[in-house]
């Protein structure tokens, strides 16, 4: 790992490919076993390179892991979208390609996208993940944050409990 160039930047609309691939292998590395098999494809198919390229052009920030061979990670972040939670920010999706996890590349990315939500004065910052979800669990917990609410969401007829974490 000590040989690689790694940086943390704002998506452009050239990082597309990379963002689909990290966003699959990620899925399908994290939440294989937990959300059906049909419907987690279902999901995957929807995050082709049309939607990636159309994302990066949205108002919402989009980080992206570049280890200078390409996209190892990325995370989609920005002002809370849920009210009734006591935070300003939120990130929505953090994922690093399975072979750069462990290594601390996402505690990278995380404290980079952290950075700059507090930049953007958001300083109590929440993140939800699947409760199945150990390894995500662990790593926010891991980080600091603490759970703060958990509701039930169906998703491909399975109902799944999701986390919110509070970072401050």
């Amino acid at each position: 790992m000590s040989d690689l160039l790694v940086s943390i930047r704002q998506a452009k609309p050239d990082d597309a490919e990379g963002l689909s691939r990290v966003f699959d292998a990620a899925w399908r590395e994290a939440y294989q076993g937990i959300i059906p098999g049909v419907t987690l494809e279902k999901m995957l198919s929807r995050r082709g390179l049309r939607w990636w390229r159309s994302t990066v052009t949205r108002g919402r920030p989009l980080a992206v892991l570049d280890i200078g061979q390409g996209v190892a990670g990325y995370a989609s972040y920005g002002r809370c979208r849920d009210r009734s939670l006591p935070a300003d920010g939120e990130i929505d999706e953090l994922y690093l390609l399975p072979e750069y996890q462990g290594v601390g590349l996402g505690r990278r990315l995380f404290k980079a996208v952290c950075n700059d939500l507090r930049a953007r004065e958001m300083n109590r910052i929440v993140v939800w993940a699947l409760a199945e979800n150990a390894r995500a669990c662990d790593f926010y917990e891991g980080m600091g944050g603490r759970g703060i609410a958990r509701v039930e969401e169906r998703i491909g007829g399975a109902p799944l409990a999701k986390v919110a974490f509070l970072f401050r």
